[in-house]
């Protein structure tokens, strides 16, 4: 069995200088993130984007819910990479984060694809769940003390054969560490227990960014 590649940041340069260039208003979301200090750390990387950009185009995905939405790179990557008829709906509390992030949709001209709804997440679903909402994929980049309930809601939304995308499941590669018994590195380690034992999806870690767990649901029926 051959070993895994060490990315280092030379490598990751070169491997996002020969791939697919991102736009204009993708680049000046992550020049503004960048200018936040230790804030900018809840963007998603450049690799991320362009992993999130190949899952919504290879697998039809037409309705996307993000949980999370920061200053938009993760959205409006989502949504760029739709169809026309494509929708997103995103849930964030943090009212001046969503005016940026609604700044950055309109700069995209995205913002026919793009819904925000600002208020406490787990409401939030709560009230698309008695709509009976159902999204093709959902990706959850939020307060990480919630995310098993977040995970747990997200299967009630999630169509058939549809995909749960998580950020941060790595957390920074603490979560191997045993010397690190910090509250956030223990939420996150007990989450991927949690959902690796959990018959209703299949689970796969990918070591992007911050690391991506992607899960697929079984909904009574064979995935991958």
């Amino acid at each position: 069995m051959g070993s895994n590649l060490v990315i280092t940041k030379e490598i990751e340069n070169y491997i996002n200088n020969h791939s697919l260039e991102l736009t204009t208003v993708q680049k000046e979301i992550i020049s503004y993130n960048n200018s936040l200090g230790d804030i900018k750390r809840m963007q998603i990387s450049i690799s991320q984007c362009h992993f999130l950009h190949l899952i919504v185009k290879i697998s039809n995905i037409k309705k996307i819910l993000e949980i999370g939405t920061f200053t938009g790179l993760s959205g409006l990557t989502m949504s760029l990479s739709l169809p026309s008829d494509g929708k997103l709906v995103t849930l964030d509390k943090n009212t001046e984060r969503h005016k940026i992030a609604s700044n950055f949709f309109k700069k995209a001209k995205q913002e026919s694809k793009i819904k925000t709804i600002i208020g406490p997440a787990l409401e939030s679903l709560s009230r698309l769940k008695k709509k009976e909402q159902k999204f093709d994929l959902i990706f959850i980049d939020a307060d990480k003390e919630n995310y098993k309930n977040y995970y747990n809601q997200s299967l009630d939304l999630i169509k058939k054969n549809g995909l749960i995308i998580i950020d941060n499941v790595l957390w920074h590669g603490e979560v191997v560490d045993k010397k690190k018994q910090d509250k956030f590195t223990k939420i996150i380690r007990e989450f991927n227990t949690y959902v690796n034992s959990d018959k209703r999806t299949e689970n796969l870690i990918f070591p992007i960014g911050d690391g991506l767990d992607r899960k697929s649901t079984r909904l009574n029926s064979s995935h991958w």
